[in-house]
């Protein structure tokens, strides 16, 4: 059975100070886990990238898949050719709006028919 591979972020640095390593690792691994290989390192706080391009093609030959987060990296970085993928997140609701808005809609609703 062979393994699957990703090239994932792995994070690194310390608290608030974010830095990732860019890694081929196995796709059900965890993060602290060893990874098989180094491709590159990036910096959020200053957009650096560096990046193995010759390595990431090597390994996207092999068969690794890219995470959504790193696919996206590796086409803004001109590595990938493929167009980015989308990150749908879902939005967070405030519990409190949702309650105080209720009431005033329903009783907009209830009084426009009366008028008409």
């Amino acid at each position: 059975m062979e393994r699957m591979l990703a090239i994932k972020l792995q994070r690194i640095g310390k608290k608030h100070q974010p830095s990732y390593r860019l890694v081929i690792a196995e796709k059900r691994s965890k993060m602290l886990a060893p990874p098989v290989e180094d491709l590159g390192s990036y910096n959020p706080q200053t957009k650096a990238f560096n990046v193995k391009k010759d390595r990431v093609s090597h390994w996207v030959k092999m068969g690794a898949q890219p995470t959504v987060t790193a696919h996206n990296l590796l086409v803004k970085q001109g590595v990938l050719t493929s167009a980015k993928i989308a990150v749908k997140m879902p939005k967070a609701v405030a519990k409190t709006a949702t309650v105080a808005a209720e009431p005033v809609v329903a009783v907009a609703e209830s009084s426009a028919p009366a008028e008409a």
